[in-house]
């Protein structure tokens, strides 16, 4: 059932990706929501139900109503806005799974200077996109701005994890944040600042292979 799951997973993220690249919205309509339905169907055939994390089901779930709201954002301003309020939601969902999935054990944590330190460049990153964007953003500035330090709180919790789990675990979580962070930033550069060539490929690979890492890291994870 895993590889079942997995395997359609990977064939509805082709479609999507060459959908975008051949220019096919009505293939997108069916693809894009089938993503984080099978992803989700992989994540709940892959563990143990004593070991089902709800956390990690909300999380994709509200993911799930982001991709289909933002489907339908060139129909009006306000599927964006209720699509960015989704991953939100999705993000804190993810802020608190990343705390559920590590050690109690810190010994090995980043602490004191190097948290401050390796946090940096994710804050760094985090505000030089708010800061560039944001005589541009209209009516959306305080929901953008807030999105995005949420954004950047998701990504530093995942960085929080490292030496409170497998190092697998971490990299794959942590990586698959980063370019959540990536995938996000690619739409707002597009819809606020400039067209990006091929926008909606990139961001969608970015997202699929994010969304795709968080969950396998997290199956990864062990006390």
């Amino acid at each position: 059932m895993k590889k079942f799951a997995l395997g359609f997973f990977i064939l509805v993220s082709a479609t999507e990706l060459v959908a975008h690249v051949l220019d096919w919205p009505t293939v997108r309509h069916f693809s894009k929501p089938l993503l984080l339905v099978f992803l989700g169907l992989y994540y709940y055939v892959s563990v143990e139900r004593n070991q089902l994390s709800k956390l990690v089901v909300f999380a994709l779930i509200f993911s799930w109503g982001g991709d289909v709201l933002l489907i339908y954002q060139s129909k009006h301003e306000l599927y964006f806005v209720f699509g960015l309020a989704s991953f939100l939601v999705a993000h804190l969902f993810y802020i608190f799974t990343y705390r559920q999935f590590r050690s109690e054990d810190n010994s090995n944590a980043l602490l004191g200077v190097q948290r401050f330190r390796y946090s940096f460049p994710v804050i760094l990153a985090g505000t030089g996109l708010i800061t560039v964007l944001y005589n541009h953003l209209g009516d959306l500035k305080i929901p953008v701005v807030i999105y995005a330090l949420v954004l950047v709180f998701m990504v530093l919790n995942a960085l929080f994890r490292f030496g409170r789990t497998r190092l697998i675990s971490f990299s794959m979580v942590f990586f698959g944040a980063t370019l959540f962070m990536i995938s996000d930033s690619l739409i707002a550069i597009n819809k606020f600042l400039m067209p990006v060539a091929y926008s909606g490929f990139w961001v969608m690979i970015t997202y699929i292979t994010a969304q795709y890492l968080i969950v396998e890291g997290l199956l990864r994870h062990k006390q």
